[in-house]
């Protein structure tokens, strides 16, 4: 029987559900600022320092990068994981899956400095200049010691965020800010007797970072919701069957965060063919968007958590409910941060550079944005929906079609006016990008609704 109090309860469900999304995303998104910050520091430090020794840093990062967020994200399995557990009540069956996800952080960690420590021979091949080849090997030659504190600490991070409290991981994140700052100023200048290193203590300082923020994760593995997963009870060795089922759901991520991430490294070589106006205006839209993604990607993580609880006690219904919930608040927000965009172009492209020519582009990159984001806000949070599910694969075939057969032949062929239109230039790049995202986003919903409408593929998919 309906009653007035119907729409009131509806209400207060809705509330509940959101405020449970925010206590989640709202540290998530805190912490992934905390990590641009480290970077814009290392940047604006290391190019106050000396332009060849800030190329070095950049160069270095262009190659770190994607490889270090392609071995993370398998381990980005670990969070669904973790969250069904504790929604079936089994949270003291999480710690087997933590100490495997522990040993792939170790491969991981070997992975990459095998890579790093081969930059020199990448950089001869691409005839990159020798003093700032020598910066970038020495900066990832800093960093490689560094990768297993980072990769240990990632590992435990998605653990903590997979049980639910995602606020430690952003205390450490803050804490880790000023001291990032500090090691810089004293390793890249030489201050108070420490060595002056230019671009290359910039990595010293991360790989010191790394380990600080390890360090304190020790005492947040101490504390009773995570002594709940009986990580410490026992050590164990590689066990193959639980770490197959740990990349069968960690592989599509990795790579789905590979190809988003190499596709814009693509792009911005490819930019920087056409001169340093378009390059510093590309630069400055790609910045801004990244800062305006961090709320809705982080939202995403916070669906996959609260999906995957809700999978994990066998509650479909209110699982695809947080689904919808997730995706109609990362909708509104994109919507807002648009307007936001279209309005203020001027002024926050102002904020980076005062050359009118760059401005002037920058500021019409950014009307491109506006519609771009709507499309990039709604497939990171369905796909962290899916996430939750365990359903990784199709989104990371939907990224591979839609970013790499998609969206950059189109960006390019407007770019370079290959369909006998007038060149576009780097506005061309994001109408294909904007285009090709539609599509993403487009599938990855649909996706979502077809997994939260189908019982034995989610329950097939929980088995994993």
């Amino acid at each position: 029987m309906s009653t007035p109090s119907s729409p009131v309860r509806d209400r207060s469900r809705l509330g509940r559900e959101i405020r449970a999304l925010v206590t989640l995303g709202a540290p998530m998104a805190t912490t992934q600022l905390c990590i641009m910050a480290m970077g814009f520091i290392d940047t604006a430090m290391a190019g106050r320092y000396d332009s060849t020794h800030l190329a070095g840093v950049a160069l270095g990062g262009a190659l770190l990068w994607p490889i270090f967020m392609l071995t993370s994200g398998l381990t980005l399995a670990v969070t669904p994981i973790v969250a069904q557990l504790r929604g079936s009540g089994r949270t003291a069956d999480a710690g087997v899956r933590i100490r495997q996800g522990l040993w792939l952080a170790l491969a991981a960690a070997v992975i990459c400095i095998v890579v790093l420590e081969h930059a020199g021979s990448l950089f001869e091949l691409i005839d990159i200049d020798p003093d700032t080849a020598r910066i970038a090997e020495g900066y990832l030659g800093a960093i490689s010691w560094g990768l297993p504190a980072v990769q240990f600490y990632v590992v435990l991070r998605y653990a903590c965020e997979g049980l639910g409290r995602a606020l430690p991981p952003m205390v450490i994140a803050v804490l880790a800010l000023p001291v990032n700052a500090a090691l810089n100023y004293l390793l890249i200048y030489g201050h108070l007797g420490a060595p002056e290193l230019g671009g290359v203590g910039c990595g010293w300082a991360t790989t010191a970072v790394w380990w600080v923020e390890l360090a304190l994760m020790f005492p947040v593995i101490r504390r009773s919701f995570f002594r709940a997963a009986h990580v410490l009870d026992r050590f164990d060795w590689p066990d193959w069957a639980e770490l197959r089922g740990i990349l069968r759901i960690g592989v599509p991520i990795g790579f789905t965060i590979f190809l988003e991430v190499a596709v814009f490294s693509t792009i911005g070589l490819s930019v920087a063919s056409l001169g340093v106006v378009p390059l510093a205006a590309n630069s400055i839209a790609g910045n801004v968007n990244w800062a305006t993604y961090v709320v809705p990607m982080s939202l995403g993580s916070a669906a996959s958590i609260r999906v995957g609880f809700h999978v994990g006690a066998s509650d479909h219904k209110h699982a695809a409910y947080v689904a919808r919930v997730a995706f109609l608040l990362s909708l509104g927000y994109a919507v807002i941060v648009s307007v936001l965009l279209v309005l203020g172009r001027y002024h926050i492209a102002g904020l980076y550079s005062t050359d009118p020519a760059v401005l002037e582009l920058a500021a019409s990159l950014m009307l491109v944005i506006a519609l771009y984001q709507i499309f990039d806000d709604s497939q990171a949070t369905l796909g962290g929906a899916l996430r939750g599910y365990k359903d990784t694969r199709a989104p990371m075939v939907y990224t591979l079609i839609g970013y790499w057969l998609l969206a950059l032949p189109l960006g390019a062929a407007l770019c370079f006016g290959w369909l006998g239109t007038s060149p576009l230039g780097a506005r061309g790049y994001w109408i294909g990008m904007t285009a090709g995202l539609a599509a993403v986003a487009f599938c990855i919903g649909a996706r979502l609704v077809s997994t939260s409408r189908n019982p034995e593929r989610i329950r097939t998919l929980a088995a994993l």
